[in-house]
């Protein structure tokens, strides 16, 4: 027999297979058989749009909802604040929470959560703590989203030390940590670089009766590497075999790159060999980590060697490949072959070469080769705010304040972002030389851009 609730099913299903206009079919055939839609069905719909199509059209849903005398709830909401978070849109956010307040649908934990998560991502740190206060002190209890949110936001934002404090308190809200919640933890202490917190994090996982898995194992791996404590990073992935974890593709790469760096080649060798053995061939994403590898460790004689292998290999290299080894040239201070490169580059017909062209005027600069790197910035169609930030520095360092003025004005007129120690560098620079009328003028001048913007 025919129902809502099987209705419901099948327009889910299409929905999750993205067949939008078969959901759309289903609903007019349940209609025609006298199967009407619910607020259930109308929410699938508009959580789907949002995902599928845009925004807009998810949110073009609530009118057919009223037409058919259905009202929208806080899942309808919830919804559509959840698809502008991911879109960084704060005020399409605001928007639909007082909308959702002016229709009388009190929000839940999920709008609170969603909210808090908004907020973490556009850099409002202080206003989803807020959230995260009000959610305490009301009649919602916290559930473990809702302090992942907050321990994950903080780590992002710059706030390890307040996420290590949360963590630590979490016992008061009587919320038993999960792996998840470690795991968050242990990956802002890595990329924070604080490995010996990382560490006595994952032995405190070990000690709660949690098994670590391999996210938790490889995140502290990666985070040993990159800080150069290769015996360490390398126990951990001892550790790992003998739990039997698999690994990636990338994973693996990481480690070969690393005992190669090590001068265990032979060891390397056979972790290739294993690659193999486990049916994990080397893609483009593979080699391009360990070129990545080679480059940053100035190795740049087995950075081509490599690149022959991609080639008689029959991958055809992206442009991340060829910026990998541009980026490479630039830190040997081979400007030359670098340059060379990049010609190669146009000539394959890569559409865009700004990364690659942001190296070299970054490299130029640092050289000393500052007028070498503006002749090149002339040069370029295209900019981004890290080629204004770059070259500004590098004119700063040149004592060049006057033209690095011109440029971060300009970079401010474009609507592009530029980091406040950039700013900071160019006006320092203006009062050390007594130019202090230049330093105001250019202080209004910004202030007004970005107003006008």
């Amino acid at each position: 027999m025919l129902s809502t609730l099987l209705l419901n099913t099948c327009i889910a299903a299409f929905c999750k297979c993205r067949r939008l206009a078969k959901a759309e079919a289903v609903i007019i055939d349940g209609i025609r058989l006298g199967v009407l839609p619910d607020v259930v069905t109308y929410n699938t719909l508009v959580d789907a749009y949002c995902r599928i199509v845009g925004l807009d059209e998810g949110y073009s849903i609530l009118q057919r909802m009223r037409e058919a005398g259905i009202t929208p709830d806080v899942v309808t909401y919830n919804s559509l604040i959840a698809s502008a978070t991911r879109k960084r849109l704060s005020s399409r956010v605001l928007d639909f929470f007082d909308e959702m307040l002016q229709a009388g649908i009190p929000p839940d934990l999920w709008s609170y959560n969603t909210l808090m998560h908004c907020f973490f991502k556009i850099g409002k740190p202080d206003e989803a703590n807020r959230i995260f206060r009000d959610i305490i002190l009301s009649d919602f209890p916290p559930c473990p989203t809702t302090f992942n949110i907050m321990l994950n936001g903080l780590c992002k934002n710059g706030y390890i030390n307040n996420a290590i404090m949360l963590f630590r308190n979490l016992e008061h809200h009587r919320f038993v940590p999960q792996l998840i919640t470690y795991n968050i933890l242990i990956n802002g202490l890595c990329k924070a670089r604080r490995l010996r917190a990382a560490r006595k994090t994952l032995q405190k996982l070990g000690e709660s009766g949690i098994e670590p898995n391999a996210i938790t194992y490889t995140t502290v791996m990666k985070c040993c590497f990159r800080s150069k404590q290769y015996q360490k990073g390398l126990e951990i992935m001892s550790l790992m075999r003998s739990k039997g974890y698999t690994f990636d593709g990338f994973s693996y790469c990481t480690v070969i790159a690393a005992l190669v760096k090590t001068g265990r080649v032979e060891e390397a060798n056979s972790y290739m060999e294993k690659m193999t053995t486990n049916g994990i061939e080397l893609d483009l994403v593979s080699y391009n980590t360990l070129l990545n590898w080679y480059c940053k460790e100035g190795d740049l004689e087995s950075a081509f060697k490599l690149l022959d292998e991609i080639e008689k290999g029959g991958l055809e290299c992206d442009q991340y490949t060829h910026t990998i080894i541009i980026n490479g040239l630039c830190k040997a201070g081979n400007f030359e072959s670098a340059q060379r490169h990049l010609e190669t580059m146009n000539v394959m017909g890569f559409d865009s070469n700004l990364v690659a062209l942001n190296c070299l005027i970054d490299g130029l600069g640092k050289s000393g080769q500052i007028d070498r790197a503006i002749r090149l910035f002339d040069s370029m169609e295209v900019r981004d705010s890290f080629t204004y930030t770059s070259l500004v520095y590098n004119l700063c360092k040149a004592r060049r304040y006057k033209f690095a003025s011109e440029l971060l004005l300009s970079c401010v007129r474009d609507g592009m972002e530029i980091p406040k120690s950039a700013k900071r560098a160019v006006l320092n620079g203006l009062r050390g030389l007594g130019l202090i009328h230049e330093a105001k003028n250019l202080q209004s001048k910004i202030r007004m851009a970005r107003i006008l913007r």
